[in-house]
């Protein structure tokens, strides 16, 4: 007597996943970064995008007197500034989106397609700014540091002394220092090698390296050539004579500081364009407000052999 076969038939889960709804991000793109230096300079409103920075002349001419004589013994003097002070213009850095409208239309769920490309497209221009505050050949501060403020590595590696070297030049109220994440991970090495590993800080919910109490804050837009770059320290505001952004306040189509974004209209082939803008600058108010170390050599992370792997 034959027995009976049972065939066990189920669904498959390639089967079954042409039932289901995959969960879908919004497009993830790598270049996108904090842009600390953004976030932690002060920004100023300029009217009409001038900016015009005023300087005492010749301080040495401020004659002060303290003694207990005959008041008709003072000295008598004023404060004379520049004649010609420098004016500082917002530049701007633009994109085109152009999508099609067919695009927007019909494939718009769950993520609207023109505010995802509108919002990676304003994330490469902020992108961009951050650069351009560094490099711009107007206004960038490493365009506009005097060399007074600029000294060099005593040994490559950035060191210690190489920070307090900078902190004697940027001593009045420094807000913080700013390097490529490879050169704080070099100076971490060095100062963890010298037995006084630095101290971290908790700023806006993210841990930061500190040195003297003064943040290491972090940017990908100090370049790195031939294996060396820069460290910087800023003094910042406008209350302090230090460095501040400016920009636009106002503007038609605003989507942030200095930031616009205008629709441009629909051509006869149905695509629709918007245009997006920000307008900034920076300034260096005294010359003192910033300071460079140059020449620092980042290394490379095997090269690196603490006592503990030997």
């Amino acid at each position: 007597m034959a027995e009976n076969q049972h065939a066990h038939i189920a669904l498959s889960d390639v089967a079954a996943r042409q039932l289901a709804n995959a969960t879908k991000t919004v497009p993830q793109m790598v270049s996108i970064t904090p842009r600390w230096l953004v976030h932690l300079l002060p920004w100023v409103g300029v009217e009409a995008g001038i900016y015009r920075l005023n300087k005492v002349k010749d301080e040495s001419r401020v004659l002060t007197a303290c003694s207990q004589l005959d008041e008709r013994e003072l000295p008598e003097t004023f404060v004379d500034y520049e004649e010609n002070p420098r004016e500082y213009f917002l530049s701007s850095v633009t994109t085109v989106v152009d999508i099609h409208t067919r695009v927007s239309d019909l494939y718009s769920s769950p993520h609207d397609q023109i505010q995802q490309q509108l919002r990676l497209a304003i994330e490469t221009i902020k992108e961009r700014q951050e650069s351009e505050l560094l490099y711009n050949q107007d206004y960038g501060m490493l365009n506009n540091v005097v060399p007074e403020q600029r000294i060099q590595t005593l040994t490559g590696a950035p060191t210690p002394d190489d920070l307090d070297e900078l902190i004697s030049i940027v001593w009045k109220e420094p807000a913080f220092f700013l390097a490529h994440p490879k050169a704080i991970a070099a100076f971490g090495r060095e100062a963890t090698r010298r037995g006084v590993p630095p101290p971290t800080v908790t700023l806006f919910g993210t841990p930061f390296l500190t040195w003297r109490g003064i943040p290491l804050i972090p940017t990908n837009k100090l370049k790195i050539v031939d294996g060396k770059t820069q460290i910087l320290l800023l003094r910042t505001g406008e209350s302090r004579q230090g460095v501040v952004g400016l920009y636009q306040p106002g503007i038609s189509g605003e989507q942030g500081l200095g930031l616009a974004v205008k629709f441009m209209g629909i051509d006869r082939k149905a695509i629709a364009s918007y245009l997006i803008s920000l307008y900034c600058s920076l300034v260096i108010l005294t010359d003192d407000a910033i300071g460079v170390l140059d020449n620092v050599e980042v290394g490379k992370y095997h090269d690196y052999k603490p006592e503990y792997r030997k």
